[in-house]
């Protein structure tokens, strides 16, 4: 199921940038077949809790639901900047 996955979370969102999404990159790796991996880049903390309540990314989380194991791994931490932007 992991390439259905993938083509959900990769249809076009405008609501994710109104929200304060910078980045939302979706990625496979053969090493891990069973795996995606994301990306994001938020404009804040509170910014990526607020969108969970958003009624289009809650809907767009439950149609989905159904693809996941449940299991979410990953880390946090605060960009200091990037040799492609000012800033």
């Amino acid at each position: 199921m992991r390439d259905e996955l993938v083509a959900r979370l990769v249809q076009r969102n405008e609501t994710l940038r109104a929200l304060g999404c910078q980045l939302y990159e979706v990625g496979t790796n053969s090493e891990q077949p069973d795996t995606v991996f994301v990306v994001e880049i938020w404009d804040s903390a509170e910014a990526h809790s607020a969108s969970l309540r958003d009624p289009h990314v809650a809907a767009a989380i439950a149609e989905a639901r159904h693809l996941l194991n449940g299991h979410f791994g990953g880390f946090r931490f605060e960009v200091s900047g990037s040799p492609l932007r000012d800033g």
